[in-house]
């Protein structure tokens, strides 16, 4: 019996996330130069970083020999959202404040209830502590919340809700997913993974955050990776009640956030004029996909995040024959979604170079 045969067995179970392949990656394998290759693989800002952040960031590079103190970024989310400080948990990405929630609130011998076709990261985290994964099925590739309260059981402890949701992009309407909370039982808790919020056209849009008040279960979770252009820097923060921030925290590693980025995060959060910039670049170009995927007779689920699904046929294919001239998508097979992928918003150009690729793979 080999060493690793000593290791929990249901982390030996989990299957490792598998991000979108660096541009890197692919001009090693494929011998294509970088400055040819256009990656719409990982939903990032095409648009780069917010110019706020940038100047912040070149200021702090003089200041790494120190451990970080978060108390700036804490308090500027405090007047942005307008919770105390006590309520506010950084994390190292979006994902960090997933893990923790777990970490608070499942263990072997408790369930979480998640969705098809929902963000690979839930069943990640909760695998890693040992807990029971229920997987609701999808409805019309989104939320079926009428089923996921009935998957509740005695032992569920924790629900997890994308929304807008990754990969598919669906969105519940607001009505929909406050009603539902008012239907969980108090003791369960439900985080509401919101990484793609800021794209939300604004006559869908309503303040989740006013919920918190009505419901001490809930915990809201927000990037900087996508909107604000910050994903290489990894951060992110959760609202919730003080007394969940506060176990929260006591999982939380020490300085999981690092003085780049709460600098970059600090000053992006003030720069309201990058935000609908990126906004408005989004659905000129999520009509520029779609009018394609239409010209071209491509199935594709309409989307409320940065990114859109498309029924491909033979995906692997497709996907191979997009990657031999330069350009990177996201397969999403792992999603039980193997006809499919997922292609990010990105500059009228990169789309434009999209569409000449995707017209070539039909041929």
């Amino acid at each position: 019996m080999s060493v690793c045969d000593q290791s929990l067995p249901y982390v030996r179970a989990i299957s490792p996330y598998q991000p979108g392949k660096p541009i890197t990656q692919l001009a090693r394998e494929m011998g294509i130069p970088v400055e040819r290759i256009v990656k719409l693989a990982s939903n990032e800002n095409p648009l780069g970083m917010s110019p706020k952040a940038k100047v912040a960031l070149e200021k702090a590079v003089g200041s790494l020999e120190r451990y970080p103190d978060d108390y700036e970024l804490k308090a500027a989310v405090a007047e942005h959202t307008g919770f105390g400080m006590e309520r506010v948990v950084l994390g190292n990405g979006s994902n960090d404040l997933l893990d923790m929630a777990a970490r608070v609130f499942l263990a072997p011998g408790r369930s979480t209830i998640f969705s098809q076709h929902a963000f690979a990261v839930y069943p990640l985290a909760s695998l890693s502590v040992g807990a029971e994964l229920i997987a609701v099925p999808a409805k019309n590739f989104g939320h079926d919340l009428d089923a996921m309260l009935t998957a509740i059981r005695p032992d569920t402890r924790l629900i997890w809700i994308a929304n807008p949701n990754n990969p598919t992009g669906t969105f519940v309407p607001y009505p929909q997913l406050k009603a539902f909370m008012q239907s969980v039982p108090a003791d369960v808790v439900v985080v509401l993974d919101e990484a793609y919020n800021e794209y939300l056209p604004p006559e869908v849009r309503a303040d989740s955050k006013e919920w918190l008040a009505e419901f001490p279960n809930l915990i809201i979770t927000r990037t900087f990776s996508k909107i604000y252009g910050l994903a290489g820097l990894r951060i992110g923060y959760a609202l919730t009640s003080a007394a969940i921030a506060d176990l929260m925290n006591r999982v939380r590693q020490p300085f999981n956030c690092n003085n780049l980025a709460l600098a970059a995060a600090t000053a992006a959060l003030d720069d309201g004029e990058f935000v609908a910039r990126s906004q408005e670049l989004n659905r000129a170009g999520m009509e520029q996909l779609t009018a394609g995927f239409q010209r071209f007779d491509f199935d594709f689920i309409p989307s409320y995040g940065n990114f859109i699904a498309f029924r491909a046929g033979n995906a692997a294919s497709v996907n191979e024959k997009l990657l031999r001239q330069g350009v990177i998508v996201r397969p999403i097979s792992g999603y039980g979604m193997p006809e499919w992928l997922r292609v990010t918003i990105g500059t009228e150009a990169e789309n434009l170079r999209f569409l000449e690729a995707l017209e070539k793979t039909r041929g």
